[in-house]
């Protein structure tokens, strides 16, 4: 059995004999985000990249740029919106390779105004890895005055600091979480514990108030044993996003649900899966630092926390419905029909794939209730991002 990368194994199985079983959440962002040996921080020893069709998933960029061309658009339109400001700013959060930041300005530069000379690019990334890989890929860029900055985390930039638009694609779902199940009728959380050379799971008792708050009123209809999962580096996340924005908006694409689909009693399972070559399994005990983890995102507690630190939600959809507002039907019908380019894009737009599960949440601060075209159709659903309180 490979149970994982060996010095991650020990430097985890270390922190175990010292303090004794750890939270999942703590052993997840070990397993992802160790500084020297986590899946996202260290070069991958095989030489594949993690994201791609050559790695171990691949995200809507790998797919096709239009996914890139639309939010190009809607940035556009934003910068309208807020008066054409100077600069106008794009913040990426979890930028992956670079391709989707590579899409978005190649689109943006062929603007004929001055939005191109006005632009900033800011991408959020704290693996040396990934950076290396996201200059590669905006090398074109690189020789642009002022364009591009990196920054370790959002707390760089500084309260008030961006006007113009924040977002993130496929970045919240990789975010620690808390598994918790519900064992004789009382919450219990997961923690990990290493024995006889492998890693096992144990319940005991929630490690933390905010943790208890947030599944106090969550477990109506449960079943005996039912599991599911809580992030709340989430929403941390969001209250510094709204600390950083000044005035524009926030995108938010990932996979996921709101409050009542997500923990609704017949998904006794939970969300949480890991992608291995682009195999789907759920058991985060093996390949240690050698696959991804994920869990789908709570929508609903994203927009409470955003409304709690100023930013107001302009709208909730999905990949497809997002697209096609913003003219995809154009973007695919200047393409080869039969090509495979065009299939890549029709990917995309699939109600039962990715047009589907990826849902969009667009918030505001600053402004007035902006009409935006990524907004402009109704999703298939019509559920409501309401949610307990964030506070």
């Amino acid at each position: 059995m490979d149970i994982g990368h060996p010095e991650l194994v020990a430097a985890i199985a270390s922190e175990i004999a010292i303090s004794g079983p750890i939270p999942f959440v703590r052993f997840m962002d070990l397993a992802l985000y160790h500084p020297q040996f986590g899946y996202y921080m260290r070069h991958p020893d095989d030489g594949n990249p993690r994201i791609g069709w050559s790695g171990d998933f691949y995200t809507s960029a790998d797919v096709h740029s239009i996914l890139g061309q639309a939010v190009a658009k809607q940035a556009r339109q934003i910068d309208d919106r807020l008066g054409n400001p100077d600069p106008f700013t794009i913040v990426e959060m979890g930028p992956g390779k670079g391709l989707l930041a590579a899409h978005i300005l190649s689109a943006c530069q062929r603007d004929s105004g001055s939005f191109p000379h006005r632009l900033r690019y800011v991408l959020i990334e704290r693996s040396p890895a990934m950076r290396q890989r996201q200059r590669q890929h905006l090398s074109v860029f690189m020789n642009q005055p002022n364009l591009l900055t990196w920054a370790d985390s959002l707390d760089e930039l500084g309260p008030g600091s961006v006007t113009g638009l924040m977002f993130s694609n496929e970045l919240i779902d990789a975010f620690p979480v808390h598994r918790v199940q519900l064992s004789n009728g009382q919450i219990e959380e997961l923690h990990v514990d290493y024995r006889d050379g492998r890693f096992v799971e144990c319940a005991k008792p929630l490690s933390s108030d905010l943790l208890s708050h947030r599944v106090r009123d969550m477990k109506t209809g449960w079943p005996e044993g039912y599991r599911t999962e809580v992030n709340l580096q989430a929403l941390d996340w969001m209250n510094q996003v709204g600390r950083c924005l000044q005035r524009g908006v926030v995108l938010t694409i990932d996979y996921g649900h709101t409050v009542q689909d997500l923990y609704r009693p017949d998904r006794k399972n939970g969300t949480f899966l890991c992608y291995f070559r682009h195999s789907v399994n759920n058991d985060p005990y093996v390949r240690v630092g050698e696959q991804d983890m994920t869990a789908h995102v709570d929508f609903s507690n994203l927009a409470a926390t955003g409304e709690a630190h100023g930013l107001s939600v302009t709208g909730f959809t999905n990949q497809l419905s997002f697209l096609m507002g913003l003219g995809v039907e154009q973007m695919i019908g200047d393409l080869e029909p039969e090509s495979p380019a065009f299939h890549a894009a029709c990917h995309l737009l699939k109600p039962n794939g990715m047009g589907g599960t990826f849902k969009v949440l667009v918030q505001h601060k600053g402004i007035e209730h902006p009409r935006l075209d990524g907004l402009a159709f109704k999703p298939f659903f019509g559920a409501a991002l309401t949610a307990q309180s964030a506070a």
